[in-house]
């Protein structure tokens, strides 16, 4: 197992391995999205993580460190994105994934972490919080556009 950030020229097997999360399908390869990935490639503060086994990336998370004027102008981490493909999952991949992120967060100097979930399955819910997080500390409210 190897964890890292990903290259890129990997967007086609990150985007197939988003289909393991929530996604239909591949999106079409068009110019938005290739200004997309541009845009997210070019940023010291957007991370994504992934986890490679076997030479396939096989678990992925998105972590974005956000500069903040509040907490000692200390940043925060936000994770999104994290998923691992159906066929190896319950092996540590999202967890090594995760900690990678934490260890980015730390070294920027983060003072907190926050991971949204759209699961309500208590193995999903267990795994954060086997993870570290909680949710008792904040509330969260979601506005779709």
């Amino acid at each position: 197992m190897i964890v890292r950030e990903i290259k890129s020229d990997e967007l086609n097997e990150l985007l197939f391995l988003y289909t393991h999360l929530h996604e239909s399908g591949v999106p079409e390869d068009s110019e938005h999205m290739k200004r997309t990935w541009e845009i997210i490639c070019s940023d010291e503060n957007h991370h994504i993580i992934v986890c490679e086994a076997d030479g396939k990336l096989v678990s992925s998370c998105v972590c974005v460190i956000i500069p903040n004027l509040t907490r000692n102008i200390r940043p925060y981490a936000f994770v999104e994105n994290v998923v691992t493909h159906a066929d190896h999952r319950g092996k540590g991949y999202a967890t090594a994934c995760l900690n990678y992120a934490k260890d980015l967060a730390v070294k920027a100097g983060c003072y907190k972490m926050m991971l949204l979930t759209g699961s309500k399955s208590a193995g999903t819910l267990s795994f954060y919080k086997k993870a570290g997080y909680n949710c008792t500390d904040k509330t969260a409210f979601i506005q779709w556009l």
